[in-house]
């Protein structure tokens, strides 16, 4: 996850997000400033240079919603059970019937963005924004701002120094995404060592418990303290390891997710991925991927982007791997629908906004997110109105957590508070969470805790681990963007809600999140994907892991969900509360018989010929982070992880 410095900002909900503009001083205001449209890194503190101002830049001028709070409201009302818009689920047509933006708008838009001289591109059919082409020099005239460049957790990106301006016959516009370069820092929550050409070190354990540093000898004969006597992590978990840690092995033989369609959105796309999936599915007793089975929407030229280290297509690529695999895995008779943004710099907010205005997918699954909630509201507030969109016409989106805690721990700590991470603290999103999970020799769960691991590297002479450090964990904490959301009213802590261990709230406010599942790299899922190696390119597995597994694996579980129920479910979270009290309730009573494991590495990622590194791996540690594991809900694993067949049934049943 990318770090962000953290911005001090005084909003509370949606309804403050959409808030109306503040105009320049004059008896008839001819400009309006448009609000949270300066980057919070954006500061002479970041600034390292200027940019060119023949600089060609592609933007969008999102455009507001014509009803912002009865859209809000109807998202909410058609997931909620009793409620009378329960179920009645609207098309993209009517949606942008009833609360899209106007043609009128539009037009208006279009011919101001002309008139400063830029050339205009799409504008989507349900109107949310318009999009155009120019150099800085001319955003800089027409926004009445100028541009730096600026040094952000190790990345050079652009930002306006100043409030973006437009005219006041513009009311409409809400925001524009892609003058700054805010969305550069989104990456995706996949815990690999290296982007491609990695391999599991031996020795590692086909199931937990199989082999420890008592009864198993390193390959280097180093020796390991034996107090405790730690498992070796496993290999990683494939197919029916997954299913029945789940409880979910009847039920996905009954369902699959047959007839539901999975949206998985990244960025890019990998070229190999049907043969990978397949012979991954051969490798581990999964049924192939039918034809037509696996939908690709990608961007013209997309799979040419291999060897632009800028933007990492490969290590997307594995990303993407990871998704497919993990939803096969738990939903293998599912439609899958993967959308490749054609870059991670600018096209996320694009590639959301497609999926939900062509109705792509019953649920979408997102491993993407920004550390921290400090992207300016003018990023975040039109892609809350997608997320609206989506809720409204029965699609379910489910969002990585993050893979940092809290983010006040990460190297280096930018942040002065505990924040969770955008866009999973979005009320309209189901926020996935970690474990770590211990899966037996027989399928069934051994163990399953919060995903906050420290690590201990070995002291070779003396044979002790050293003292142990943070490494990374499940994200999670109180949003400072977001109201409380009414289906956590009366099951969230008010000590959450309040946010009294991270500075403190005025009101109760959204916490993170809302569910979990593995996610841990030490216990994580083994994948199958063709990589380049120093002897070639070719097809391998690895162990991987963070919350970017833990969402495409609810989001498979959740297929099944929908097939059974036989409809659409919008936004989950209302049935997923509703069910907390037969889900997994993750607690610490596990953590003193299943402290942690011992991690096995190869230095060089590939082979034995760089030498081996050990470490510890200590789970669900309490450290200076502000989250904690607690029994009931906790914000960092939700209201905890599916729990066979009495969980599957009662969300299944939620709609009575």
């Amino acid at each position: 996850m990318s770090r962000l410095t953290h911005s001090a900002l005084a909003l509370v909900g949606v309804a403050a997000l959409a808030a109306g503009t503040s105009s320049m001083a004059s008896a008839a205001p001819t400009s309006t400033t448009l609000p949270g449209s300066v980057p919070s890194w954006a500061n002479a503190a970041h600034r390292v240079g200027a940019t060119s101002a023949a600089t060609r830049t592609t933007f969008r001028v999102y455009l507001n919603n014509r009803d912002e709070a009865g859209a809000a409201a109807y998202a909410v009302a058609v997931a909620t059970r009793g409620n009378p818009s329960y179920g009645k689920f609207l098309t993209p047509a009517q949606y942008t019937a009833r609360f899209s933006p106007t043609q009128a708008s539009v037009a208006a838009v279009k011919a101001w963005l002309k008139g400063q001289g830029f050339t205009v591109g799409e504008v989507p059919g349900n109107r949310k924004y318009v999009e155009a082409t120019g150099t800085l020099a001319q955003a800089a005239r027409s926004f009445h701002t100028s541009f730096a460049v600026y040094s952000v957790n190790g990345k050079t990106v652009r930002g306006n120094a100043s409030p973006l301006v437009v005219p006041s016959t513009l009311s409409m516009v809400q925001g524009v995404v892609g003058l700054d370069e805010s969305q550069t820092l989104a990456v995706s929550n996949l815990k690999l060592p290296a982007p491609y050409g990695y391999r599991n070190a031996r020795p590692c354990s086909a199931y937990w418990g199989e082999k420890t540093v008592t009864n198993t000898a390193t390959p280097t004969g180093q020796a390991l303290p034996k107090s405790p006597d730690l498992a070796f992590a496993p290999c990683g978990y494939a197919g029916a390891q997954l299913q029945g840690a789940y409880g979910m092995t009847d039920t996905i033989n009954t369902y699959g997710g047959k007839g539901v369609t999975v949206g998985v959105i990244d960025a890019y796309a990998s070229p190999s991925i049907l043969s990978d999936v397949n012979t991954y599915s051969a490798k581990h007793d999964l049924p192939p991927l039918a034809s037509g089975q696996l939908t690709q929407i990608v961007a013209p030229g997309t799979y040419k982007m291999a060897t632009n280290k800028m933007q990492d297509p490969t290590g997307w690529a594995g990303e993407e791997t990871l998704d497919i695999e993990a939803v096969h895995t738990m939903a293998p008779k599912a439609h899958i629908t993967y959308i490749g943004a054609p870059n991670n710099f600018r096209d996320l907010d694009a590639i959301m906004n497609r999926v939900v205005m062509n109705r792509w997918a019953d649920i979408v699954t997102n491993s993407y997110g920004y550390g921290g909630e400090a992207l300016p509201m003018g990023t975040i507030k039109p892609s809350v109105d997608t997320q609206i969109q989506a809720a409204a016409e029965g699609i379910t989106l489910f969002f990585s957590s993050g893979d940092y805690g809290d983010e006040t721990l990460g190297v280096p700590a930018y942040y002065k508070y505990a924040t969770p991470d955008w866009p999973a603290s979005s009320p309209y999103v189901t926020a996935v969470g970690g474990t770590s999970l211990g899966v037996s020799d027989t399928n069934s769960r051994v163990f399953e805790l919060g995903w906050e691991t420290t690590r201990s590297t070995l002291d070779t002479t003396a044979v002790t681990w050293n003292s142990p450090v943070y490494f990374y964990g499940s994200g999670g904490g109180t949003s400072r963007l977001f109201a409380q959301p009414s289906y956590q009213a009366g099951v969230v802590p008010d000590s959450l809600a309040l946010g009294a261990a991270s500075g403190g709230r005025s009101q109760k406010m959204r916490v993170v999140p809302d569910v979990s599942a593995v996610g841990d790299p030490t216990t994580g899922m083994l994948v199958g994907e063709t990589q380049m190696f120093p002897d070639g390119t070719y097809y391998d597995e690895y162990r991987i892991g963070g919350t970017s597994l833990s969402s495409p694996i609810y989001a498979g579980i959740f297929a099944n969900v929908v097939q059974a129920a036989g409809h659409d479910y919008g936004l989950a979270n209302p049935a997923l509360y509703s069910a907390r009290s037969s889900a997994y309730d993750i607690t610490k009573t596990d953590l003193p018989t299943y402290p942690g494991a011992v991690r096995s590495d190869y230095r060089n990622g590939v082979d034995a010929s760089g030498g081996y590194a050990y470490s510890a791996r200590w789970f669900d540690a309490d450290t200076a982070l502000t989250i904690h594991v607690t029994p009931g809900y906790d914000d960092v694993t939700g209201v905890g992880s599916p729990d066979g067949a009495t969980w599957f049934d009662n969300v299944v049943g939620y709609s009575g």
